[in-house]
């Protein structure tokens, strides 16, 4: 049995973690310090979690095909996207982006503004202040963030299918290859594709879990003392 859609979704999922880490923390902090404006850069940074993977994946084919403005700037470069694995990473990341982001969102506008403004008042920068004392009381939330984001990039289907398209060996993701699986009738091949799916996410849940519990334990730990 050919196993490159597991390797192929495990190698594009941890990619796509990665940026998602980057620019979904950015975009939290960013949003969070808007005073103006906050309400429709919030929407548009959440809109690719409400609109239909394939609607997504159109727009992403109007951004990177030959015709798109950032694909004809890649093609004078030589570069191709679209029906690459480079293009499944920036489905995956488009589409599991809104889940960190609003989870660090969250937990940004949680954190206690009073320790911001002590850090601030013995002279931290807002650099020192970000790494010292807001990330570390995000942490919690940034893990469980990281691991839904992870399993929502694994199981992405809609997006990648419109975009990278389903070249085996390339592009075939274990979703797309439950998918090819129906199509061909053969539904021995799309339940064992499902059973390691399925087997992932409910590990990435049951990691979720493990770490709100550790941190609610310590929570409570620190309230006893």
């Amino acid at each position: 049995m050919d196993y490159s859609p597991l390797f192929i979704s495990l190698k594009v999922a941890l990619i796509a973690t990665v940026f998602t880490i980057v620019f979904g923390v950015l975009a939290a902090r960013f949003v969070v310090r808007l005073k103006r404006f906050q309400g429709l850069i919030d929407g548009i940074f959440t809109l690719p979690m409400i609109l239909p993977p394939t609607v997504v994946g159109f727009v992403l084919l109007l951004i990177f095909g030959k015709n798109g403005w950032i694909g004809r700037m890649l093609s004078l470069l030589d570069v191709t996207v679209v029906f690459t694995w480079s293009a499944a990473v920036i489905a995956s990341t488009v589409v599991s982006f809104p889940i960190l982001y609003r989870t660090v969102r969250g937990a940004f506008e949680e954190v206690d503004t009073d320790l911001i403004h002590a850090a601030r008042t013995l002279g931290l920068h807002e650099a020192e202040i970000f790494f010292r004392i807001i990330l570390p009381n995000v942490v919690p939330s940034l893990i469980a963030g990281t691991i839904l984001a992870f399993a929502r990039a694994l199981g992405e289907f809609g997006t990648t299918i419109m975009i990278a398209g389903n070249i085996p060996g390339r592009t075939q993701t274990m979703a797309v290859a439950v998918y090819t699986a129906v199509q061909a009738g053969n539904r021995e091949l799309a339940f064992h594709w499902m059973i390691i799916i399925c087997a992932i996410s409910f590990s990435s849940m049951f990691l979720i879990n493990l770490v709100n519990n550790r941190h609610r334990r310590k929570s409570v730990k620190r309230g006893v003392l």
